[in-house]
């Protein structure tokens, strides 16, 4: 459905972004409230796929310095990553993304902080615990959940694909470190608010 609607959208002068970020904004929900319904049927627990309550101020400060570090370290390794392989710039294939009135700043990050919760929650919450326990592998685990990741991303690119999926492996082997998804959940939304920011400032 991504690739249909961004290939739509690349082909008009000026696509409707509202309209893009509020059907993107309430399928990751949708999708999310699906999973989180039939693990409740199922009789899991849901704190798989959005992590244990934080106890503290500690915990979530805690949190937050893990977020911070991961997201530093991980944008060199994808920067690295990007130079080895060649991989340029997906800014043309996103470019009728992002945001240029206000309105669409404010939704932009509300869409950065909606993918955060629901994509780590899906990703690395439900798919990775999934593909564990299938493979009876965390390795194997991981790699399946962060190849659906950048397949499900392959709107931006034949290339983002590659780089998205090694962008997921990071913070799949994060959220099996920590035991949570709550650290990824802060990096995403920071970084995707970030990214959709500093490149619409940029095209000015």
């Amino acid at each position: 459905m991504g690739w249909i609607i961004a290939g739509r959208a690349r082909e008009t002068p000026n696509p409707h972004r509202v309209g893009i970020y509020l059907l993107t904004l309430a399928f990751e929900w949708i999708l999310l409230g699906y999973v989180i319904g039939g693990m409740r049927r199922h009789g899991a627990s849901i704190s798989l796929v959005l992590g244990n309550r934080w106890q503290s101020a500690r915990h979530l400060l805690r949190d937050i310095g893990i977020a911070a570090g991961f997201w530093l370290i991980s944008a060199g390794i994808l920067a690295l990553v990007a130079r080895l392989l060649h991989i340029e710039s997906n800014a043309a294939n996103v470019q009728f993304l992002l945001p240029r009135k206000p309105i669409e700043y404010v939704l932009w990050v509300a869409l950065a902080v909606t993918a955060g919760i629901c994509e780590e929650a899906i990703f690395r919450g439900y798919l990775q615990h999934q593909f564990i326990a299938v493979t009876r592998s965390a390795a194997a685990g991981i790699v399946l959940s962060s190849a659906a990741f950048g397949l499900a991303h392959a709107y931006q690119g034949s290339q983002m694909i590659v780089l998205l999926g090694v962008y997921g492996l990071m913070f799949g082997i994060l959220a099996h470190w920590r035991g949570s998804v709550r650290p990824g959940m802060i990096a995403h939304a920071w970084q995707d608010s970030f990214s959709g920011i500093l490149g619409a400032l940029m095209r000015h």
